[in-house]
């Protein structure tokens, strides 16, 4: 399974990592139904920091991000369900299928990918703003020079360049 596949399933939504039913069920290759029929069958496997429904202004705003048919055409009747790291873990435990075994290993892998990503990301700003905020005075002073240079220069008419 291609963890770049995955890691585009999966959004930020509430600051949470979590990945939708419905993608979720694309990958276990199963319908969504059983998904949530499972879930709903095992609620108290899964509390709030596990997984959550969607509200309806949170499904409106991520529908954009990709395209879905309109509520009662055929389309999303039910607010998703959003599965939190944890989440897609307890869901393995609900799902007994090796597909979903196998599918859960390569989720897991790209949420672990994700957060060394955004944790050296974070470490590369940080030592960023720490060279801006050290060399900032210096460059400072030269910029001070220049200003002083330009200021001084008589820039009057000056000598052509070029053909005669």
């Amino acid at each position: 399974m291609q963890l770049v596949a995955i890691q585009k399933k999966i959004y930020e939504i509430r600051n949470c990592r979590v990945m939708l039913d419905f993608d979720l069920a694309e990958l276990y290759k199963t319908e969504t139904k059983y998904v949530k029929r499972a879930v709903r069958q095992n609620l108290r496997r899964f509390p709030p920091d596990f997984m959550f429904e969607l509200t309806p202004d949170e499904w409106e705003s991520l529908r954009c991000s990709f395209s879905t048919s309109n509520i009662g055409r055929g389309g999303t009747r039910y607010m998703p369900f959003a599965f939190t790291e944890q989440g897609v873990a307890m869901l393995s435990s609900v799902l007994k299928s090796d597909k979903a075994i196998d599918v859960n290993v390569s989720i897991m892998r790209a949420f672990v990918m994700l957060r060394q990503f955004s944790l050296s990301y974070k470490e590369l700003a940080a030592k960023l703003a720490k060279l801006e905020k050290k060399y900032n005075k210096q460059f400072k002073d030269v910029y001070e020079a220049l200003d002083l240079l330009l200021k001084e220069k008589d820039w009057g008419e000056r000598e052509r360049i070029g053909f005669k």
